[in-house]
């Protein structure tokens, strides 16, 4: 015991006195690495010294020993008092030490998510979480395993703007594939959360469309949301796979999907009664998945479409013209209905109160003010800066030594024609 003791403070001396320099941290990391199974077996006597570690001087050898703390059994009161140590070591820690241990700071991260949604408290990991990816990340291209649980905190507390705001990042550098597949499909969630159709439909896609040897839950359910956010948004769904989609995902995704199919191809009759009908008779099925809420708003999109392609027809009509062709029950629910439109800039209309006529009018926007020219520029310039981010990677892959040989080794065998003719005669 005495052995033990003396081991503890010992490890708890160089944690004090190996982090002031970079050469001395890298000190501590070994020794940090071969002391593991002494942190374990002693984490509580670890634990009962770490107010004498400052997490901002001694982050290194802090997370070290915050992370057996994690391991030990909890009870729900103590898990409150490790969110509140976890939170603070988060916002304190020196980004150059733990990134010297990323797979520990993660484990610990994770630990708070964990934590935060058993107290049914998910609010309370969102701040911290955000702080820590922006600590592991080598860049804001970098999507890092963190990024997935702080977004499942956003869609559990409801924070769907916070959750949004990572969304922006363009993605070039993943840790793991399964990341990727989470982060899109949380962020699916979220963007429908915000009614952002448009980045819901891009996240989901990706997912759908992403590179996979087998069959996975997270595209199933990706792909299920996709086909309603496609009909809410556009109107329409094609169950024809872009080519670059896995042959996995075609062959299976829609044997995983066919009552959301058989709604899309009901959407596609134009007919409220007959979509209502099938949705109600089907709508234990969408409740199982969590997306009855979806599937309503899919059926309230109707009478949206069913009023747009009034206004390809007709210049002015009626509120009860406009009730009685898109089945809705009255005028003033039709009122209701072409008002949401004109605010949200689905139609471009006017409404003559004295005697209930709706005007149809043509998109004013001209394309040439300033802040159209700008909003042009800036997706030019993006598009040139992902153009030349696509060429940089490819020239890196194509000379990547792993890459070719792999290449070589999947290539049995070469068809004469691969290869240009071969000159029999040289002329010197």
């Amino acid at each position: 015991m005495n052995v033990n003791m003396n081991s503890v403070e010992a490890l708890l001396a160089q944690i004090q006195g190996l982090s002031s320099t970079p050469e001395d941290v890298n000190h501590l990391h070994d020794a940090l690495k071969h002391s593991e199974d002494l942190l374990r077996s002693e984490a509580p006597r670890f634990a009962a010294h770490l107010p004498e570690l400052d997490p901002s001087n001694h982050s290194l050898g802090y997370l070290y020993i915050l992370e057996t703390c994690t391991f030990a059994p909890f009870a729900r009161e103590r898990a409150n008092d490790l969110v509140v140590l976890i939170a603070l070591f988060i916002h304190s820690c020196a980004v150059q030490q733990i990134r010297l241990a990323p797979e520990k700071f993660i484990s610990v991260c994770k630990t708070l998510k964990d934590y935060v949604v058993m107290l049914e408290a998910p609010i309370r990991g969102i701040a911290p979480l955000l702080t820590a990816i922006r600590k592991l990340q080598s860049s804001s291209e970098h999507l890092t395993t963190l990024h997935p649980d702080f977004l499942q905190l956003c869609l559990l507390a409801k924070r769907y703007k916070t959750g949004f705001s990572i969304l922006g990042d363009d993605i070039f550098e993943v840790d793991q594939p399964r990341d990727l597949f989470l982060y899109c499909y949380y962020g699916g969630m979220i963007c429908i959360g915000q009614k952002n159709f448009p980045k819901a439909l891009e996240l989901l896609h990706n997912v759908v469309t992403a590179p996979m040897s087998s069959i996975n839950a997270i595209a199933v359910e990706a792909y299920k949301k996709y086909i309603l956010v496609s009909l809410i948004h556009l109107g329409q769904f094609s169950t024809n796979f872009p080519k670059y989609t896995s042959s996995v995902a075609q062959r299976s995704l829609k044997n995983f999907s066919q009552p959301y199919i058989d709604l899309a191809n009901c959407y596609n009759s134009e007919k409220v009664s007959e979509l209502e009908t099938f949705v109600l008779a089907n709508m234990e099925k969408y409740e199982i998945d969590h997306n009855h809420g979806l599937v309503k708003q899919v059926v309230s999109s109707m009478y949206k479409r069913n009023i747009q392609r009034l206004t390809q027809t007709y210049l002015t009509l009626s509120l009860q013209d406009i009730a009685n062709t898109v089945q809705l029950e009255s005028p003033k629910e039709a009122e209701m209905h072409v008002l949401k439109m004109i605010q949200d800039g689905e139609i471009y209309a006017s409404i003559n109160q004295k005697d209930g006529m709706v005007r149809f009018l043509e998109d004013p926007e001209q394309y040439k003010t300033c802040g159209m020219i700008e909003h042009i520029d800036s997706s030019i310039q993006r598009i040139m800066t992902l153009s030349n981010k696509l060429t940089t990677m490819d020239e890196l892959i194509s000379c990547d030594p792993q890459y070719l040989a792999k290449a070589g080794r999947e290539r049995q065998r070469f068809d004469f024609d691969d290869f240009d003719t071969v000159p029999q005669k040289f002329n010197i």
